[in-house]
């Protein structure tokens, strides 16, 4: 097991991004758990065994299009093909009992089963039927062609997804095709998320002066939405030891994970940073990174030897979000049992210059599109401080600048995460 180490909290002292990510991923071992779940609600759930297949896929050789199914030995070497057609028309889900001599053909529809012997199909639109007979061209298809092979997708005993997989559409269309209607799937994992300060406000209560709205709870519970997992929202508490302590308490006992946004910095003045200390390993620490200078992350531990790991984030609403995908999305996955695999990203022709010293990773906020020559290009939303959350609305992805990057010109390649594709 991975060791959290000290508190690097010496001005200067910061960790860099990949040695804080590598400390949290050798912390996190998946919650225990499996249950079954029917194939039609099982998108975005952790696969918790490999599935394999209990049948060839397809079950028998078929027509992989609407045409004329025929023996490829018939082909001419050149010039065109002419056959006589055998009454009648192979249906998918029909049986066809009408042999089909050498030198014949019939009309087959998609995924109907290849009659016995025949092996080839030329597509409808590139045959000629008059009186009986089919005729096309020699090289209008080859021997074999647009027939689905028995198995060739997928054959019996063959694996068809591996454990750990994030189900996606495509992945129940595949399970449903095997002819299973349950999965077994890891339980889903819980998250509990509260906001504390005594200066943040509920939305839809009036704002007294000197106060905000409490927007990263409701930022960070839509980025724990979006990774499937259970979101347990405790709300906003106050500044006071007792209701801190209970909330974590409360945390603890009913989740596997604990986020939270504030109270981690060493000038916060807040009860939060010593409260989580006491419960467990935290360790804090100073991230070479911006925005999210300061993250906190270790177990915490409660009554009944229940624990639940922490990831405290920082305060400033961009600076949540951004330590969120750069920490808490890939700590969950793993938590939750599934394999993680690195954020969709491209690389993308900056737009403009940016200004950036070697030493910390930069995440900064970008708007993604084609140029007029085709090529991706990025271009920077504006103003790049840890408290404009609009920076974010407007964005489609993050520039990712690496710690040793120095400033960016004009044309250079970056590197860029997307926000949305298709899943």
């Amino acid at each position: 097991m991975a060791e959290l180490g000290p508190s690097p909290l010496v001005s200067g002292d910061e960790l860099p991004v990949a040695e804080a990510q590598a400390r949290i991923a050798g912390r996190l071992q998946p919650v225990a758990g499996i249950e079954r779940v029917a194939v039609a609600a099982a998108v975005g759930r952790v696969l918790a065994a490999d599935v394999v297949s209990p049948i060839d896929v397809p079950a028998h050789d078929n027509s992989a299009m609407d045409g004329y199914a025929f023996r490829g030995a018939d082909l001419p070497a050149e010039g065109r093909a002419r056959l006589a057609a055998v009454e009648g028309t192979v249906f998918a889900g029909a049986r066809f009992d009408t042999p089909v001599p050498p030198g014949r053909c019939v009309r087959i529809m998609t995924g109907a089963v290849m009659p016995p012997g025949l092996d080839t199909v030329v597509p409808i639109e590139l045959a000629k039927v008059d009186a009986g007979s089919v005729d096309f061209a020699a090289t209008a298809v080859r021997t074999g062609e647009n027939r689905r092979k028995r198995g060739e997708d997928l054959a019996q005993g063959q694996p068809a997804l591996a454990a750990g997989r994030v189900l996606r559409p495509a992945d129940l269309g595949l399970i449903a095709s095997l002819g299973m209607a349950e999965v077994a799937v890891r339980r889903r994992l819980k998250v509990a998320l509260f906001s504390t300060g005594d200066e943040v406000v509920a939305p839809g209560q009036p704002l007294p002066e000197g106060c905000i709205y409490d927007s990263n709870r409701f930022g960070l519970i839509g980025a724990l939405q979006r990774l499937g997992v259970e979101v347990l929202d405790l709300g906003l508490v106050r500044d006071d030891p007792a209701a801190l302590s209970a909330t974590i308490d409360r945390a603890i006992a009913e989740a596997d994970a604990v986020v939270t946004s504030g109270g981690v910095s060493m000038g916060d003045a807040d009860y939060t940073r010593d409260l989580l200390a006491a419960r467990g390993e935290v360790a804090f620490w100073k991230v070479a990174m911006r925005p999210g200078r300061p993250f906190a992350f270790g177990p915490l531990h409660g009554a009944g030897g229940k624990s639940a790991f922490l990831f405290a984030l920082p305060g400033n609403p961009v600076a949540a979000l951004v330590t969120f995908y750069v920490f808490v999305r890939d700590g969950l996955l793993k938590l939750a049992g599934a394999t993680p695999h690195p954020v969709p990203s491209l690389t993308a022709r900056s737009a403009v210059a940016i200004r950036k010293r070697p030493g910390r990773s930069e995440y900064q906020r970008g708007i993604v599109e084609r140029a007029a020559d085709g090529q991706w290009s990025v271009r920077l939303t504006g103003a790049q401080g840890a408290g404009i959350l609009r920076s974010l609305t407007v964005a489609n992805a993050l520039v990712v600048l690496g710690p040793q990057q120095g400033s960016v010109a004009e044309g250079d390649a970056v590197e860029v995460w997307l926000f949305d594709g298709l899943a």
